[in-house]
């Protein structure tokens, strides 16, 4: 059964070359998301249409708010940072998990139950290559990497109960499915499920109240929900053709935030897709979660 929801209204304008990361930041009541390529940090209150935006010093994939409150941690190309935008930008360098390779970069990330973040990474030069990796940074601030050869880490989205994960290689279109400890190992990696090029390649991704994951697809012009095991349960058609991600938030947890990019179109699919590169909003019923924190 679908659920209801609003038609996607652009919150944001298309000006973002890779935009990602959407988060609902309770404590402030924002949505920040980046533009990765862009280098920059955006921040977007629905109560007063406040709109913010913040230079890195280099692209930058995501952030994660830390239980103490005090600023985030951020996916720089580099590392893993912990970062202040207010007053003004700084940040301190936390941990390189690929250090010595620069052409390696940050992607994607969520924290978990446990207060550690899963961060996965990609060669932004040649995403054919397989330089990627999944790296867990624990909440003592030691870093660990837990699986190589990855060719675009995406996702993941992680059980309430840090029992599970799925996480993404975009470059192979599928979806994998690990088993968790409370120590942080992984094991029992299974396929989830496998895209065909016509439905998309599966990117950014969240769970909601009830378990569902909701996957957005580059290429693919659309988000989906699917229950825990795979199945297909909705897709709900977006007004950009490279959909990057989603969160959910608002004081109700129903208002969704989806990214997407404008970044490799061509002239012809931009004047299809005039809104590719833009931050869509809709109102669901279904209800989403707060994102977990580090620490």
């Amino acid at each position: 059964m679908d659920l209801k929801h609003t038609p996607p209204t652009p919150a944001w304008p298309a000006d973002l070359l890779l935009g990602e990361g959407p988060l609902w930041h309770a404590q402030s009541k924002r949505f920040f998301f980046v533009d990765i390529h862009g280098c920059a940090v955006h921040a977007w209150t629905p109560s007063t249409d406040l709109r913010q935006s913040w230079k890195m010093p280099e692209r930058v994939g995501w952030l994660i708010p830390r239980k103490d409150g005090d600023g985030f941690m951020a996916g720089f190309q580099s590392g893993i940072v912990r970062l202040w935008l207010e007053p003004s930008v700084r940040w301190e360098p936390v941990a390189q998990p690929h250090a010595g390779q620069p052409t390696v970069r940050l992607n994607d990330a969520k924290a978990d139950a446990h207060g550690r973040i899963w961060a996965g990474s990609m060669d932004n030069d040649d995403p054919g290559r397989r330089k990627g990796q999944l790296a867990r940074l624990n909440a003592d601030g030691s870093c660990e990497v837990v699986e190589q050869d990855i060719y675009i880490a995406n996702g993941p989205a992680i059980a309430a109960d840090a029992s599970w994960m799925l996480h993404t290689d975009s470059f192979l279109n599928t979806v994998y499915r690990y088993r968790m400890d409370a120590q942080g190992k992984v094991t029992e990696k299974t396929i989830w499920r496998v895209f065909t090029d016509e439905e998309g390649t599966p990117d950014g991704m969240t769970l909601d109240a009830a378990g569902n994951v909701w996957i957005a697809f580059w290429g693919g012009a659309c988000i989906r929900r699917f229950t825990p095991e795979g199945e297909c349960l909705q897709t709900i058609p977006m007004p950009a053709t490279q959909i990057t991600s989603i969160s959910f938030g608002g004081d109700d947890l129903k208002t969704m935030l989806v990214t997407s990019a404008r970044v490799g179109l061509s002239d012809a699919v931009l004047a299809e897709y005039p809104l590719s590169g833009s931050v869509f909003t809709l109102q669901t019923d279904a209800t989403g979660v707060l994102p977990l924190a580090f620490g």
